[in-house]
């Protein structure tokens, strides 16, 4: 069953985090994951959550999603991005 990555996302230092996200994309694609939002136009319908940005990911099952997210590989992608956004990160079971 798909499951899906959703991550909130504030950049702090624009530079810093485009040189995670050139390579983030790689790591995902191992794991057989693709991007179905990825920073796109977000419009408030209802509540007060405003994030900055918005990424949502879909992944084969939830294992992958785990197995990805504590991958030496992406690992090492995420330290580029520790000083340059914050994030809050879900995964989700698909139906």
């Amino acid at each position: 069953m798909s499951a899906y990555l959703i991550a909130e996302i504030t950049v702090l230092d624009p530079d810093g985090y485009e040189r995670y996200r050139a390579k983030v994309g790689t790591s995902l694609s191992n794991y057989n994951a693709k991007f179905l939002a990825r920073g796109g136009a977000l419009e408030k319908l209802e509540g007060s959550w405003s994030p900055q940005r918005l990424v949502i990911c879909e992944f084969p099952d939830m294992d992958t999603i785990r197995k990805w997210y504590a991958s030496q590989e992406y690992q090492k992608i995420k330290k580029l991005r520790d000083d340059t956004a914050s994030f809050n990160i879900v995964a989700v079971t698909g139906i």
